[in-house]
């Protein structure tokens, strides 16, 4: 029994992997390089190429874990949901998935160590900086709905998420946080937002406490933002997320 058991997991991890495989293969392969010499890494799926209309952009963010120069672990979670055949029939977009390099974040908070407060710091990290960088070049390159710029991220790309919409509240159409947190302070600016905030109740790593902090202080500002956390679900509360049809019909309902 063990080795037909040992036998059945080789067979499904070799499946996932297959499916990963042809699902990432969707993704072109780039680099953006600016003029001071700086470097991006992201990829990027591209909706039907036969049309002329325009389509929403997506930029995802991804977490700590996934962080290096391979161009390719930025892929591992959340992104991939946007490449099904059927999420690219219902929800044609361009799809925007940087790395951020090893050592650096999204985001550039400072943190206070006895309380969830952070204050968004004047300068975005370069990463970050880089990113807005491709986006503002994307608009004027490919068929992009400008009225459909939309951000998500989970874990560290959740705090980036926050971060980006904070720094520049009239880039996008709507913000997608997951189990991440932001400067309480600065969000009458982004209350106007269209925002769906999604966190585990259990998680271990980036408390739910951020989350809810965001949404009462976004309530407050007159925002209506959608929460949901997740009852027994600990850091990976992207893979409700991600799936969730109700948020991607939402999400790709939303115009500036």
């Amino acid at each position: 029994m063990r080795s037909v058991a040992f036998l059945l997991g080789l067979i499904l991890c070799g499946y996932s992997q297959a499916v990963f495989s042809q699902s990432s293969s969707k993704f072109s392969i780039n680099t953006y390089i600016n003029d001071r010499g700086d470097t991006l890494r992201y990829r990027q799926l591209f909706p039907d190429s036969d049309t002329l209309r325009r389509f929403p952009l997506i930029i995802f963010l991804h977490g700590s874990g996934e962080r290096g120069n391979d161009n390719e672990a930025q892929l591992k979670w959340g992104v991939m949901n946007f490449a099904t055949d059927e999420n690219m029939i219902r929800y044609p977009a361009f799809v925007i998935a940087p790395q951020c390099p090893a050592g650096v974040n999204w985001s550039n908070f400072n943190r206070d160590r006895n309380s969830t407060q952070m204050t968004l710091l004047p300068s975005p990290t370069k990463p970050m900086q880089l990113v807005i960088e491709l986006i503002d070049k994307v608009k004027k390159t490919l068929r992009v709905d400008t009225n459909r710029i939309y951000i998500t991220g989970l874990s560290m790309g959740g705090y980036g998420t926050y971060d980006a919409i904070e720094r520049y509240p009239h880039l996008f159409a709507a913000a997608v946080p997951v189990c991440g947190g932001g400067d309480v302070s600065r969000v009458p600016s982004i209350a106007h937002l269209p925002i769906w905030i999604f966190h585990g109740a259990e998680d271990p790593a980036v408390s739910p406490v951020y989350s809810l902090d965001m949404l009462q202080a976004l309530t407050r500002a007159g925002g209506h933002p959608g929460f949901t956390q997740y009852p027994e679900v600990g850091h990976f509360s992207w893979l409700g997320a991600y799936s969730d049809q109700q948020m991607l019909a939402w999400l790709f309902r939303q115009h500036k």
